[in-house]
């Protein structure tokens, strides 16, 4: 016994010297984690997916910066209390100091500490989202009644449309702008549910239309295209032997389509599994087809399985169909992509509110390239910083601050002693916060 346990110790292979030895041989697990490490990667997708995930954290520090009422910028020394909070690896002040076009970091004139804040270029771009979702209105409207319509009661949590709520181009309060202003189409129950009000039979999903192009411009049968899928396999993805054939006959199979009456899918009649699945498939495919960027969070899809009827698990179902969905893990996250909707990491079909949201990413990208913009700021800062001196009774003295330095707050300049002793109080008060944080954190490392 004492020598079996040293031949395990030493790991010995298993051969003819060796053969007393009884090993167990396992089996590969197939499971939805080994299929996610080994997937064909989409370079062009995970590259989109990192780039949107430096979108939201910028959104995020604005929604940070927004919520202070003292004044339109935030101490740099403040912002660092908020890295773990919007999910940073490196520091707040690396990060604002990476992107000159979004954020402006200046000295402030009176307590020569470094202070930053959103550039005007970057409130337009968040302005002109909110106007275009306010003309989108009834385009949203019918996004959630679509929803709404594949649900197995007409029902929705409130709270899943909340966690999808910037992907379906949502509003911050579509509760009240949205749910409870069309009561004709929805009605509020236990103002967590919503529920449709007129049930109609004539949406169309999305993915009749590929099917009808397809019927028309290839002349397929409609034996072929009647329940099929557009297939877009990754560059690199192998197929095996056999698994043509098996995505020819999938893509026959009839199911039940998303708009269609419920009907009871018995799983042990021929083909009922698979029924299932792809009725499952074609819910998930019609709900990303109704999302802004046609993409949503896997985490995220599992609060609408109760609600749409989808007993399988939603992560394995989508990585077994690479041509259709494609999983990044990129920006901390598992993010569900439709493959047909992208071309090259943009949109085959924009629509207004992504055309803003790419403005936004673009002037993202342009990390510290000094634009003619940004030049032109330089220079108005450097003539500033030269032309400005205080004069008293010994002479002119080169660094120090006066009036006409601050009146780049808010495009205005600070005339009166009274606005730069309220000015001085505001930062005086931020000051104060930031060493009531530092005692907080001081007593939860004791």
């Amino acid at each position: 016994m004492i020598f079996v346990k040293s031949l395990r110790h030493n790991r010995i292979s298993f051969g003819p010297f060796n053969s007393f030895l009884q090993m167990r041989w396992k089996k590969p697990v197939a499971s939805a984690q080994t299929r996610l490490e080994t997937r064909t990667r989409d370079l062009k997708l995970d590259k989109l997916m990192t780039h949107i995930h430096k979108v939201k954290t910028i959104l995020n520090i604005h929604h940070l910066m927004s919520q202070r009422k003292r004044g339109p910028f935030v101490s740099v020394q403040l912002m660092s209390r908020w890295k773990n909070i919007v999910g940073l690896n490196v520091g707040m002040g690396a990060f604002v100091h990476k992107y000159p076009h979004v954020f402006e970091v200046f000295m402030h004139p009176l307590r020569r500490n470094l202070c930053c804040r959103i550039t005007r270029r970057v409130k337009d771009l968040i302005d002109e989202e909110k106007n275009v979702v306010k003309d989108c209105e009834s385009e949203l409207v019918q996004r959630i009644k679509k929803l709404l319509m594949m649900s197995k009661n007409g029902t929705l949590h409130v709270h899943a449309l909340r966690l999808i709520r910037r992907e379906l181009g949502l509003p911050t309060d579509f509760r009240d702008s949205i749910l409870r202003k069309y009561s004709k189409d929805f009605r509020l129950i236990d103002l967590e549910i919503v529920e449709l009000v007129d049930r109609e039979n004539l949406a169309v999903a999305e993915v009749e239309k590929w099917r009808e192009k397809e019927y028309k411009d290839k002349w397929l049968s409609e034996f072929e295209t009647s329940y099929a899928f557009p297939i877009n396999f990754p560059t690199g993805f192998k197929i095996e032997g056999g698994y043509r054939e098996r995505m020819k006959n999938w893509q026959r199979l009839p199911y039940l389509k998303p708009y269609e009456k419920k009907e009871v899918v018995r799983v042990r009649t021929c083909g009922g599994i698979e029924r299932f699945e792809k009725r499952a498939i074609g819910i998930i495919h019609e709900l990303l087809s109704l999302t802004v960027e046609k993409m949503v969070e896997v985490e995220r899809l599992a609060h609408f399985r109760k609600d749409f009827a989808i007993e399988v698990n939603v992560r394995e179902l989508l990585l077994k169909h690479p041509g259709i969905f494609y999983i990044s893990t990129k920006g901390s996250a598992q993010t569900v992509l439709l493959r047909e909707a992208y071309c090259k990491g943009c949109l085959v079909v924009p629509n207004p509110i992504y055309v803003v949201r790419r403005k936004m990413l673009d002037l993202i990208l342009l990390g510290c390239r000094n634009t003619r913009s940004l030049q032109y700021q330089e220079e108005i800062k450097e003539e500033r910083n030269g032309l400005v001196f205080k004069t008293s009774g010994e002479g002119r003295r080169d660094g120090d601050w006066v009036l006409p330095i601050l009146d780049s707050y808010d495009g205005k300049v600070l005339e009166s002693p009274g606005e730069i002793n309220h000015s001085e109080q505001a930062f005086d008060d931020c000051e104060s916060e930031s060493s009531q944080s530092d005692v907080f954190f001081k007593d939860d490392s004791s």
